[in-house]
């Protein structure tokens, strides 16, 4: 009984209740702080609607975002060419009118947009023949311009692979379409002379004209001809090289000429 009554004396002292006292008191007051932080800190109670911003142009959300306090980031662009680039196609979270999910402030909308390139690897065309350099970029739907390079060696061969004016390596990608210039090596140079201007001639007028001219190799194309009466009818509208008064090139010099059977009066005109 004597341990009892020791323990009753103790715990009904005044110094150990005061005790007690400012550690229930702390403790509240520590539970309390805490708790008025995280409801700060997450923006307890906070919701904001996501808006739909499929079909959108990238460059329209920004600042609707912003007016929101929420962000964005590009997760992915897909090669969609029925829709203008930037179009946005897909969002994470989706909006709230369809997922009735709602975020807080800061919070990042990621999205996928659409681009209307496509890209195709550059193949390795070095010391490869200027026709089967021509034909590989063509099956890849890449386009090209050969200059010609004297060489002691190589002759006929391609020596440089160039876009946009600088070397470009294998498996660099490309978007369909892009110009590739081929530096060929030749030796047998013969008599220069000066490519005619071409623009506007059907194939078979361009034809007899660089026979005129020159020792020129020829190569016509016309991917919109499907008969022969297409190609009769076809005109060009570019050729490479080009045509530069007065600049003259070697005998030998593939010309590549490019011709629709679309082409209008306008066009030849005005070229």
């Amino acid at each position: 009984m004597s341990r009892w009554s020791d323990i009753k004396v103790f715990v009904s002292n005044k110094r150990f209740l005061k005790l007690v006292g400012w550690v229930v008191l702390t403790y509240a007051l520590i539970i309390g702080t805490t708790m008025f932080y995280l409801d700060i800190y997450t923006n307890h109670g906070e919701q904001i609607e996501v808006p739909n911003l499929v079909g959108q142009r990238l460059d329209n959300v920004k600042n609707n975002l912003d007016e929101l306090g929420l962000q964005y980031e590009i997760l992915d662009s897909i090669y969609e060419p029925s829709k203008p680039e930037g179009t946005i196609l897909d969002q994470d979270p989706n909006p709230t009118n369809l997922s009735q999910v709602f975020v807080k402030e800061g919070r990042i909308i990621r999205l996928r947009v659409s681009k209307k390139s496509r890209l195709v690897e550059m193949p390795s065309l070095v010391d490869k023949t200027q026709r089967f350099a021509e034909s590989i970029l063509e099956n890849r739907g890449l386009k090209y311009r050969i200059q010609f390079r004297p060489t002691n060696e190589a002759n006929g061969a391609v020596l440089e692979q160039l876009y946009k004016g600088r070397p470009v390596k294998e498996g660099a990608r490309i978007p369909i379409g892009g110009v590739i210039t081929l530096i060929v090596g030749q030796n047998d140079l013969g008599e220069p002379a000066e490519i005619p201007d071409l623009f506007g001639m059907t194939i078979f007028e361009a034809k007899d004209r660089l026979a005129a001219a020159g020792d020129f190799v020829y190569l016509p194309v016309c991917n919109d001809c499907s008969t022969y009466e297409d190609s009769l009818a076809a005109r060009i509208t570019s050729q490479s090289p080009e045509y530069l008064e007065g600049v003259l090139v070697p005998a030998g010099t593939t010309i590549t000429v490019y011709a629709t059977k679309n082409f209008s009066e306008a066009e030849l005109e005005n070229p």
